[in-house]
């Protein structure tokens, strides 16, 4: 890399130069990686691997140096014990030699490594440990009479462990060289923290690695869809004790068992999320991170653990099944009876085809075993086909028109249109929608109903299938935009998340249900700052930082024909409202632009897709509080769609969404 460099300095020598020693002296070499065309200087094996790249050039840093290390360490404030955890059962000699090797290559010297041998019967493990605690006295090393599996492994390994907080690890896998030093840093500024986890990646049994998962803050009902802590996990280790440890009915998912009890004992500003890839998870021939499918009991009993879980807090009734696949799952949440009736509110502008679409696909594929009605609120249509549309509407007892003489504001309409409407459950739906699923509108309140959710969003596919919102990342294109935008209906998505239930910042409302007492709490739309766009993305941002989360949920589905009404902004009046609702939302929410607590800072904000960053953006370490968040899109409707993906359908120039379908 440096010589590539070099010889890019020779071609531009005086210019270069001095704009390298301008961005050295403010920004330091982050400065110099930031602004490096890296794939340039990229060995040519590495230039189609976005990972390799990412790991090359925006993971080292100043760190690697022993003086710098042992610096940081003394500026430390405290210096915690960490007791790594390792059950041991007949693992490969080479893996075994390379996992322990891993703890005393730590940057952060105060550790101890709790060895439980599971009663092994490869001899070579026995050796393996002798040598390695003769070598290190930080080592402590036992070995149980009769093989207990997993769970009693590590309580034998928690009853040896002096530190503060215990870190889990597997017999084949491997800690970053920094790993505790990043955990001790974020104890030392957080030093109440219950529950920490980072990101991960996986290694091939050649030492390559891949596959990284770089995840959000603490998301809750994510976490119900599967164990998205995993690794690393470091845990209190007196709250551990109090809460008896691991449980054997769930050896195989013993940590996701974990996890959720210690998110019941704890507050979300307690489990932090540091955003660095701190563990290294073996992709072995028999193992889960090579194939899923690997442990089959391991799913069944993280169902378990997922459903004990819902008892305990408050959700006795609610049902784990599987999700998209047999490693992921889906809760229901039972409606009560009877079930609360619905008001659905849809404005229209003229476009009686899109109207009658929309309308007839509710009244005739709902089942929702509830009242509802429908709320067509006309704002100043014209053509005779849309009256007679109206006129035909009435005809259905579940149908009201109603009129709206204004100037279009999309969140001033809605608002008066509630104060229409008497129901305990809002339904929010734009006129170009068409429903698919004929439970969407119960699984919707199922959620809404739930007393720690706000607003809850559905899943829209364009008519071709390619998937037009799947939640809203708040940053992405400039403010926000829609995840996953063009992927395909079957597609998981970046870590299954296309389809799986999980918390966002926001969702768009061209399809949103919540409780009309959460509604008139935020005093509705904004419709003074956000007429046409970003009211939805506001709105659901207000109420997370009120406390409630935003939930999405792919088990509602519906087509968005996207802005048909309303199109565009392509007068001058529409570009110049949208340009101040676009400065509204960058003053009024410049941190979430900024950080997304349901994003990573390790994916790109350029495009839909959970795409590696090509650029570095810093990597806040955050509490995992806000992830009840995302944002997508503009104004009611959404982002246009993004350019053709390899894999996906193609579609038009990616953006942000000038306005809501009317």
């Amino acid at each position: 890399m440096l010589q590539a460099y070099v010889r890019m300095l020779r071609r531009d020598a005086p210019g270069t130069l001095r704009k390298t020693v301008h961005v050295l002296r403010r920004e330091g070499l982050d400065g110099i990686r930031r602004r490096v065309d890296f794939d340039a200087l990229l060995p040519r094996r590495f230039r189609k691997d976005r990972y390799q790249k990412w790991i090359l050039y925006f993971e080292p840093s100043s760190l690697t140096a022993p003086k710098v290390v042992a610096r940081e360490i003394a500026a430390l404030r405290q210096r915690p014990l960490f007791s790594v955890l390792m059950p041991v059962h007949n693992p490969p000699e080479d893996l075994l030699a390379e996992a322990i090797e891993s703890v005393r290559r730590q940057s952060y010297p105060d550790w101890e490594l709790c060895i439980t041998d599971d009663a092994s019967t490869e001899p070579h493990v026995a050796r393996v440990l002798q040598d390695a605690a003769k070598r290190d006295s930080r080592i402590k090393v036992h070995r149980r009479a009769e093989n207990g599996h997993i769970s009693a492994a590590s309580n034998d390994a928690l009853a040896m462990a002096s530190g503060g907080h215990v870190v889990l690890l597997d017999h084949d896998d491997a800690l970053h060289r920094h790993a505790l030093y990043w955990v001790a840093r974020e104890l030392d500024a957080h030093p109440d923290a219950d529950l920490i986890y980072s990101d991960e990646d996986k290694i091939d049994m050649e030492g390559r690695r891949h596959d990284p998962h770089f995840k959000s803050d603490w998301n809750p009902d994510l976490m119900l869809s599967y164990n998205m802590v995993s690794h690393i996990g470091v845990y209190r280790t007196a709250l551990v004790r109090d809460l008896g440890g691991f449980r054997s009915a769930f050896d195989g998912a013993q940590d996701y068992d974990l996890a959720l009890r210690v998110s019941e004992h704890t507050t979300p500003e307690r489990i932090r999320h540091i955003p660095r890839v701190l563990y290294h998870w073996r992709a072995a021939p028999g193992s889960c991170a090579r194939d899923p499918m690997a442990k089959d009991y391991a799913h069944h009993r993280a169902r378990a653990a997922v459903a004990e879980h819902l008892a305990r807090t408050g959700h006795p009734d609610a049902r784990v099944e599987v999700g998209y696949a047999p490693f992921v799952h889906r809760v229901v949440y039972p409606l009560p009876t009877p079930a609360p009736a619905v008001s659905i509110i849809i404005p229209t502008k003229d476009r009686a085809d899109l109207l009658a679409q929309c309308v007839d696909s509710v009244l005739e594929r709902t089942t929702y075993p509830g009242p509802f009605e429908v709320l067509v609120v006309n704002n100043r249509s014209e053509k005779p086909e849309t009256f007679a549309l109206f006129d035909r509407l009435r005809q259905d007892p579940r149908v009201r028109v109603e009129d709206w003489d204004h100037p279009y504001n999309y969140a001033a309409l809605n608002n008066w249109a509630v104060g229409r409407t008497d129901a305990p459950m809002l339904a929010f739906l734009n006129n170009d929608t068409e429903v698919i699923t004929p439970g969407w509108l119960d699984e919707m309140v199922r959620h809404a109903l739930r007393d720690a959710v706000g607003p809850v969003g559905a899943r829209l596919l364009y008519p071709d299938g390619a998937v037009q919102h799947a939640g809203i990342v708040i940053g992405l294109g400039g403010v926000a935009g829609n995840a996953h935008v063009g992927v395909q209906r079957d597609s998981a998505g970046y870590a299954g998340r296309a389809r799986v239930t999980q918390d966002y910042s926001a969702v768009t409302a061209a399809c949103l249900v919540m409780r009309r007492t959460v509604f008139e709490a935020l005093e509705g739309f904004d419709a003074e700052a956000f007429g046409i766009a970003f009211n939805d993305v506001d709105l659901c941002l207000r109420a997370v930082a009120a406390g409630w989360r935003c939930v999405y949920t792919p088990d509602a589905e519906l087509y968005h024909h996207e802005s048909a009404t309303l199109g565009v902004p392509s007068s001058p009046q529409r570009r110049a409202q949208f340009a101040r609702e676009v400065e509204a939302m960058q003053d009024r929410w410049a941190d979430l632009i900024a950080h997304d607590p349901a994003y990573s800072p390790n994916l790109s904000l350029d495009t839909p897709w959970f795409e590696i960053a090509g650029r570095k953006r810093a990597p806040s370490t955050s509490a995992a509080g806000g992830a009840g968040a995302a944002g997508s899109h503009a104004p009611s409707g959404s982002p246009s769609r993004s350019p053709t993906k390899p894999g996906t359908k193609s579609g038009t120039k990616p953006g942000t969404k000038s306005g809501r379908a009317a």
